[in-house]
């Protein structure tokens, strides 16, 4: 279904939505800029608002905000030069009923403008020993803004000490920038604990842990997280090319690293001059649900 085909120059600036949870892994958001063959935008509609567990969590920051119940607000601005073609497509074989509006002007836009990327991934689980790549294979120059991460553990214990290393501009074995753990990426410490003994949630501009789902017992057998942080203050650009990657691991016995295999999914968010490159292929609906 096509949300918006914008002809002209401008930038699409605000975007709300809303439709149920259970619809939120089989409905894909697609953006096409100026006419391109493949989209520079691809993913599920729950993932791109920070909400990839199919259960609503209220988040509170810059460029993404969801609110009270289910409304799904996205910020970022969306420069185009000939047209703006945002679609949405539906999966799954029930009818879902859609609410939306796209705002946006019409406007000169600088020849360099860069254009806004999402490219969703998952790892189902992390094979052992390896890591889970949000991005690669990005050519072109530009800047790298936001990781949205839905992580779910399948092991007893802590589970957030992967460095998350972004490979810029040639790197191969080391990384330029490589982090010193899961919970310092997304701004929080000492496992996000707080109070003792509990994770404790929060939403800020640029950063957040808005979700923790505790297993009930029964058939929510998995702890799952939702995470996120925006290079807004702190761009990562780059100008050749790009790989973002993160480890699962956590601590195993006599204060050694215990390689995990987590199931986890990510949305990488940047900013590109155009030709990109054409993402992998988005997996069939089996893969892409939460069960």
């Amino acid at each position: 279904f096509t949300l918006a085909n914008i002809a002209g120059s401008g930038a699409i600036q605000h975007i709300w939505m809303t439709t149920f949870p259970s619809h939120w892994r089989r409905l894909i958001i697609r953006a096409y800029w100026d006419g391109e063959e493949h989209p520079s935008i691809e993913c599920p509609f729950g993932d791109f608002f920070v909400n990839g567990w199919c259960e609503r969590c209220n988040v509170n920051s810059l460029p993404v905000a969801v609110n009270p119940a289910g409304g799904m607000n996205a910020y970022w601005e969306m420069p185009f030069h000939q047209q703006a073609h945002l679609t949405i497509e539906n999966l799954g074989e029930e009818e879902v009923i859609l609410y939306y509006q796209v705002d946006y002007t019409l406007t000169t836009v600088p020849e360099d403008a860069a254009r806004f990327h999402a490219q969703w991934r998952r790892s189902k689980p992390v094979a052992y020993k390896q890591v889970h790549t949000l991005l690669d294979g990005v050519k072109g120059k530009g800047q790298y803004v936001g990781t949205y991460l839905a992580w779910q553990t399948n092991s007893n214990g802590w589970w957030g000490e992967g460095e998350l290393k972004f490979y810029l501009d040639g790197d191969t074995d080391y990384p330029t920038i490589c982090g010193t753990g899961t919970e310092d990426y997304f701004g929080g410490a000492w496992n996000f604990e707080h109070p003792k003994g509990e994770y404790g949630v929060y939403s800020t501009a640029f950063l957040g842990l808005p979700q923790v789902i505790k297993p009930d017992g029964l058939y929510h057998s998995q702890q799952r997280f939702g995470m996120y942080r925006w290079h807004i203050m702190d761009p990562i650009r780059f100008e050749e090319d790009l790989r973002v990657t993160i480890q699962a691991l956590g601590w195993g016995r006599d204060g050694r690293y215990a390689p995990l295999q987590d199931d986890v999914a990510s949305v990488a968010f940047w900013y590109q001059r155009e030709p990109h490159v054409s993402f992998t292929k988005l997996p069939d609906l089996e893969y892409l649900e939460v069960w």
